[in-house]
This record gives structure tokens, sequence and C-alpha cells, in this order.
């Protein structure tokens, strides 16, 4: 009897699980989009890019090799900040 109470309990604790959900990002933009508009701006090199809720947030260096941030708005494109 032993034997058979790990199983069980295995097998109760998997069919308690919730299956795994992918996120639907809907109509918002790619971070290769948002790499893309970050570059428009003389973004030369990337070294993070985060999502953020609704918004791209890319760190980077120019060509100058000075540090630089852009936020792009996930839904519409849009530049929302540029720290340099």
């Amino acid at each position: 009897m032993r034997k058979y109470i790990i199983p069980i309990i295995a097998v109760a604790a998997l069919g308690l699980a919730e299956p795994a959900l992918a996120y639907d990002s809907g109509n918002l933009m790619s971070m290769q989009a948002a790499l893309g508009v970050a570059t428009d701006l003389g973004l030369a090199t990337v070294s993070h890019t985060q999502f953020a809720g609704d918004e791209w947030q890319i760190e980077g260096r120019d060509i100058s090799g000075r540090w630089m941030e852009v936020d792009v708005d996930a839904a519409t494109g849009e530049v929302l900040n540029v720290d340099r």
C-alpha cells in the first residue's frame, strides 16, 4: 500500500496544476520593431531590452559610445523618452 501513496499524490498534484497560458500581445509591436525605432534615433549597440507593461525600454550606446535609453510605446510605436 505504501508504494502506491506517492504516485497517487503525484497524480493528484498534476491534476490541480493549471496549464501555462501564452501571453497574448494583441496589437503590440514586436521587440524588433521597437529596436528599429531606437536605431532610427541613433542607437548603435543594444545592451538591454525590456518590455515594461506598455512600453519597450531599450538601453545601449550611440555611435559615439555614449549611453542612451529609448522608451517606445508598444501600442503606437511613439517615442516616449530618450535619455542620454
